[in-house]
């Protein structure tokens, strides 16, 4: 092969390597909020331990669902508001004895929640008799799968919404649940 040749040869290959590069599209995101409540584990599993039952956070106004807390049991969150924004989810890993759960989202509008491809998984901890940590952690896609998404549905809006509702949430379980709520 010429010098020649190879050159070209060489210079479209760079040039194909570089497309790709910036063609990519996003990255899996994953984001993780703890929160440590004053009361024993077994309280707090008691309080979220039910997959049918997201009363507990505060952006959450319905929750209906089927099959309990069995592999493959679904839920609709009918979130605060007009009523119309929901979101669909399925629980797929469920552990009494680790008092943990997993559920991935089946179905949401971006608009609601910027993000694609999001699963989480949601675990109470003991520390000692009287105090809990609970991990709400997760992880997503950005609501818009190409290159150049709109401010609304890249990463940072992703990371924002899913911070802003595992915040919420473990912070509104705290205050229930160390003021003598359910």
């Amino acid at each position: 092969m010429s010098i020649v040749r190879r050159s070209v040869v060489a210079g479209v290959s760079l040039v194909a390597m570089a497309s790709l590069a910036v063609a990519h599209g996003p990255t899996r995101k994953k984001h993780t909020e703890t929160v440590e409540i004053n009361v024993p584990s077994a309280k707090v599993w008691e309080r979220i331990g039910n997959f049918q039952d997201m009363s507990w956070h505060p952006a959450v106004a319905k929750t209906e669902g089927t099959n309990g807390n069995d592999i493959g049991a679904k839920r609709v969150l009918t979130l605060q508001g007009d009523g119309t924004a929901t979101i669909a989810e399925e629980l797929y890993k469920y552990s009494t004895e680790k008092m943990s759960y997993s559920y991935r989202i089946n179905k949401v509008d971006v608009k609601v929640l910027p993000v694609t491809n999001y699963s989480s998984h949601l675990t109470v901890k003991p520390m000692g008799d009287e105090k809990t940590l609970v991990e709400w952690r997760g992880a997503f896609y950005r609501g818009y799968p190409n290159n150049d998404p709109p401010p609304e549905l890249n990463e940072a809006a992703a990371i924002k919404a899913v911070s802003g509702v595992y915040r919420g949430g473990l912070d509104a379980l705290k205050k229930e649940l160390e003021n003598g709520g359910s």
